[in-house]
């Protein structure tokens, strides 16, 4: 006869658990320097993306992510608008050895964070009168194992 066997449930020795507990906007900028000019020119677009993250321990189990996305338009050598989002999050984290840990809090949490980084920067670049901004998704684990074998360690600050 086979023997049942359970599985542990998320939180218990061995199975690690992270729970999302608040997303937030935790600063939002949209500059538009060269408007209204900008306007009344051909709209050839340039971008140029920058994507960062900070983890900050709240608690023995409560982390802060904030994972910072910078968008520069440029139209010729004129930026059209610069857009800067950090989107926040707190997620509980049980039960997960350092490795792991860090795994989650760099690859987990901030592939959660980006599709909300984006909607926000889309709706402030659409409100400030540009054509909508649609940016590529992100392999947050390429990025996590790039930045460990880069630097030798496995910081999570990006």
């Amino acid at each position: 006869m086979a023997e049942n066997k359970t599985q542990p449930s998320p939180g218990e020795a061995g199975n690690p658990l992270i729970m999302p507990q608040k997303i937030y906007v935790k600063d939002i900028s949209f500059e538009a320097p060269n408007s209204p000019a900008v306007f009344t020119r051909d709209w050839n677009p340039s971008l140029s993306f920058d994507l960062g993250q900070k983890t900050t321990r709240l608690s023995d189990d409560l982390f802060e992510v904030v994972l910072s996305l910078t968008v520069t338009i440029k139209c010729d050598d004129t930026t059209a608008y610069l857009v800067e989002i950090h989107q926040a999050g707190i997620f509980m984290l049980k039960d997960a050895d350092e490795e792991r840990s860090l795994y989650m809090l760099n690859v987990y949490c901030p592939h959660m964070l980006y599709p909300y980084a984006c909607s926000a920067a889309a709706e402030v670049v659409t409100r400030g009168g540009f054509p909508q901004l649609f940016l590529t998704p992100v392999n947050f684990e390429a990025v996590y194992h790039k930045r460990k074998a880069g630097n030798g360690d496995s910081d999570n600050n990006g």
